[in-house]
């Protein structure tokens, strides 16, 4: 029996003139009359889709014209949005009501391109990590009062390099938060962040990861470098970074990793200008979607629970988001 054909786009949003360096739905919010992607780009705007007209009904410019690399929702503020951009500035942003503010700002003082983590422990109480002053700094702090919690620092003789990617990672209720970190060197660190300190280092690439997601309820994780292939490891006891299987590429290069909510797709952002879908479970290769003429920068899966609204995102150097509908009903 043949293989279905790989599908087209459902639809393209065009209109920002810049790349599109990350992207982030928002399709459950109920205070909202229809699903939204925003967009972050490379001219400093970010932009706000409406998925029903596809067209942007707003624009946000608060990284004074510097390349926006980082959005995301706030699930414990229906309106709130966080944004990350080259000017080394944090936004938190209020978008209740028809307003586009900037309540809070934190300036890094970090010039790389590593995104933030966040986790919402509460409705009142986050934790952030953000890459910080020193080149090899990652910060935790708690918001909204900007508490410091620990800075985390290799020791000297580690040789890191700079954090990449970041995630936060909650192991249980009862238990301290810790920080998954992949860094320039090709390691991925799993630190404990009551005791500021590394509990487990596992160097799984040649050159720096350029990001990594992670499954918590499996305690399994995913990267992907400059290089031709994706390492797949998982956290045993909680407390050890174990490589598991790695996932040879056929062309270099892969821009972001993302997991969709169900946890049963993975899918890459490639250099090679193709996305490609595995199946979580065990790395299966599923598709490979080629729709775009530059490299692919991010990927991005929708929070709607409904199978039949399940949507995902790619956004690329050539200025354009393509949107999809696959495997909704794995």
């Amino acid at each position: 029996m043949a293989a279905p054909p790989v599908p087209d786009p459902v639809y393209v949003l065009r209109g920002t003139n810049s790349a599109i360096n990350t992207l982030c739905f928002q399709c459950s919010n109920p205070d909202l009359d229809f699903p939204i992607l925003y967009s972050g780009s490379s001219n400093g705007l970010i932009h706000i889709w409406n998925l029903k007209t596809r067209r942007v009904c707003d624009s946000l410019n608060g990284h004074g014209g510097n390349s926006v690399y980082c959005v995301k929702t706030l699930s414990h503020r229906r309106n709130g949005l966080l944004s990350q951009g080259r000017d080394q500035n944090i936004c938190l942003w209020d978008l209740s009501e028809g307003r586009n503010v900037v309540t809070e700002s934190l300036f890094t003082e970090n010039v790389g391109f590593c995104k933030c983590s966040l986790s919402e422990l509460t409705e009142k109480r986050s934790l952030l990590a953000t890459p910080w002053k020193e080149l090899e700094e990652v910060h935790v702090l708690e918001l909204p009062s900007k508490t410091s919690i620990c800075t985390l620092k290799p020791e000297a003789d580690a040789k890191l390099g700079m954090p990449m990617s970041l995630r936060l990672w909650q192991p249980d209720a009862g238990s301290h938060p810790h920080l998954l970190a992949g860094y320039e060197d090709g390691s991925v660190v799993l630190w404990n962040l009551s005791m500021g300190r590394m509990l487990s280092r596992l160097t799984c690439h040649q050159e720096p990861i350029m990001s990594l997601d992670f499954d918590g309820e499996k305690a399994q994780g995913v990267t992907a470098s400059s290089e031709k292939q994706l390492c797949l490891w998982s956290c045993a006891g909680m407390e050890k970074l174990e490589l598991q299987q790695t996932y040879q590429l056929t062309n270099p290069g892969i821009s972001e990793v993302a997991l969709r909510q169900d946890k049963k797709i993975l899918a890459t952002a490639g250099w090679d200008h193709r996305i490609r879908l595995f199946g979580w479970k065990k790395l299966k290769p599923l598709a490979v979607l080629d729709y775009h003429t530059s490299t692919v920068y991010c990927v991005a899966f929708s929070d709607h629970n409904q199978p039949s609204d399940r949507l995902m995102a790619a956004g690329s150097k050539d200025h354009r988001i393509s949107v999809w509908s696959i495997y909704n009903q794995t």
